[in-house]
């Protein structure tokens, strides 16, 4: 079995999946008592957070790949980067080491291909949904195109992950507005949703809704034990 590296903390409730994920997946492969060999690094989001929304990516990079670089050193053999807003500084983080990412987007656009899936709704952070580092990986390398809320839904989206999700907070009324939203990326011609964002899971789920969901947190997980067990 090979060694997950994780670097987590962004969020540590959706870090907390995560865990909890690859070792019911490892078991529910090999059985007994095995669990998944696990080498993680948690960071402290606030500071992460901090400057994400100052434009400090360069620093927020620094900050991940010290991370990876203790990862690898304690025995990883690949690693992860448990959020996908962060995948914007994956290359400066991935320069800094000689184990691969496992990328969030690559995992999730590998399954939305399997499925057939050729246009799908984006929820996450507003860096998420807005740039390209992300919605362009799915449409360059997977030929998936993307559709994503208006403005106003995007602030909604990015406000509820910041000031709920990451603080633990699960509320009715922020579950009924991200429905709605979905509802609206369905009207757009989405085939299915990416839950872009790895604290939306812990907001809504597929029995909420009839449009197929494709939660990244999980999806990256299962690749994670794919991997490992490869």
């Amino acid at each position: 079995m090979k060694t997950i590296g994780m670097i987590g903390g962004m969020s540590w409730e959706s870090t907390l999946s995560y865990y909890k994920a690859v070792n019911e997946g490892v078991k529910c492969r090999l059985g007994g008592l095995h669990s998944a060999k696990v080498v993680l690094n948690s960071v402290d989001f606030a500071e992460i957070e901090r400057l994400q929304h100052l434009g400090e990516w360069g620093k927020t990079a620094d900050i991940l790949s010290d991370a990876a670089v203790s990862v690898e050193a304690a025995g990883a053999d690949f690693f992860m980067i448990c959020t996908n807003t962060m995948h914007k500084v994956a290359d400066e983080i991935t320069a800094r080491v000689s184990i691969p990412l496992l990328h969030i987007a690559d995992a999730t656009a590998e399954q939305l291909v399997s499925d057939g899936v050729k246009k799908v709704g984006l929820l996450g952070t507003q860096f998420t949904m807005e740039q390209e580092f992300y919605r362009g990986r799915l449409t360059d390398k997977f030929g998936i195109e993307v559709v994503i809320p208006d403005s106003e839904q995007r602030a909604c989206v990015h406000q509820i992950i910041y000031e709920e999700l990451c603080q633990g907070q699960v509320n009715t009324t922020s579950r009924e507005a991200y429905l709605a939203i979905i509802q609206d990326l369905q009207a757009q011609g989405a085939e299915a949703v990416i839950l872009g964002c790895t604290e939306i899971a812990l907001l809504v789920s597929q029995q909420d809704t009839k449009v197929p969901l494709y939660d990244t947190t999980e999806i990256h997980a299962k690749a994670a034990v794919q991997l490992a067990l490869s």
